[in-house]
């Protein structure tokens, strides 16, 4: 079997995102994609048969670590790599070929927190009976306890930004219900569509180029707080956007490569496990205060509606 499959420059194109962790962009994706070409073009593979493939590579991984000597932690942490390689493949291979699903799409989430959770016990129970520090035991549950505590914060605060932004809708429909209604766009949208552009260097240029991207809308920035607080922070946005790396340094995927491939692999489980745990949780702090500035951006932004509301209905009475 051989399916018309582009070249490897469009399959980046297709099936790599525009913004994605930086061991992602680094270190899997120059492997996963052309992988996911050759899988596409020449088998009969489908994305849920490489989601049971990195389920099962990873039980494996674990078993590896649950043996506690380097030479197995060595081994079980490249296993855990390729492991992930072929769950970052699952998904680009449905990009390409159109076969994703809303069932893969829960499997990939259900194997990947059990993989985490099994080869956290594994590690650390191979770490116990190598060593007797009961330490490790803890260290099982706090990896978990990390790894729920990470998609827990992220399923929550896309909710929290959902709803907001389907208030600022209902808000600008009702206040724009007696004229002409204008198109709503959010600041994170347009600049979320063209990555590449160093479009942040102030907030002068953002509203510029937002102003220039959607002439006819009326543009809202939940994040406006937040830039005119950290005004560096847009030139390092923009310079690791421009390299497909999202700003949110230390995700649940490098939290994971630290416990279970950096510890592994120079035989310092106990540190490397405590470093990455410490940096997912500071940065999971700096999500919940940007989403914190940017409930008053929110609320700013509702008042200024009604206030509309109320000039015009004034200005209509006299």
């Amino acid at each position: 079997m051989r399916r018309d499959i582009p070249d490897l420059a469009e399959v980046r194109r297709v099936t790599q995102k525009k913004r994605d962790a930086w061991w992602t962009v680094l270190l899997v994706d120059p492997v996963a994609t052309p992988l996911v070409r050759l899988t596409a073009k020449y088998t009969k593979i489908t994305p849920n048969q490489l989601t049971w493939g990195a389920f099962l590579l990873g039980l494996v991984s674990a078993a590896f670590f649950a043996l506690g000597d380097w030479r197995w932690l060595i081994a079980g942490a490249v296993l855990y790599h390729l492991s992930f390689i072929l769950d970052c493949m699952d998904g680009k291979v449905a990009r390409l070929t159109g076969q994703g699903s809303v069932f893969g799409a829960w499997l990939d989430f259900v194997f990947d927190r059990i993989r985490v959770a099994a080869c956290a016990v594994a590690l650390m129970a191979g770490q116990y009976h190598r060593t007797g520090d009961t330490l490790y035991i803890w260290l099982a549950a706090a990896v978990i306890g990390c790894d729920a505590l990470r998609y827990i914060n992220s399923l929550e605060t896309f909710k929290v930004r959902h709803t907001m932004r389907k208030q600022i809708k209902t808000r600008l429909r009702e206040a724009r219900r007696a004229e002409n209604e204008r198109e709503l766009a959010f600041m994170e949208d347009l600049l979320r569509e063209n990555p590449e552009a160093d479009i942040e260097q102030d907030l002068r240029t953002v509203t510029a180029e937002a102003v220039q991207a959607a002439p006819q809308a009326q543009v809202v920035d939940l994040h406006q707080e937040f830039r005119r607080r950290f005004p560096a922070y847009l030139r390092v946005r923009s310079f690791l956007l421009r390299h497909r790396v999202r700003p949110h340094l230390i995700s649940g995927i490098e939290f994971q490569m630290g416990v279970f491939m950096i510890g592994p692999l120079v035989d310092s489980v106990l540190p490397a496990t405590i470093v990455s745990g410490v940096l997912l949780l500071v940065f999971e702090l700096a999500i919940i205060y940007k989403l914190l500035l940017s409930t008053r951006d929110f609320t700013r932004t509702i008042d200024s509606f009604d206030r509309e509301t109320v000039s015009e209905t004034i200005t209509r009475a006299a």
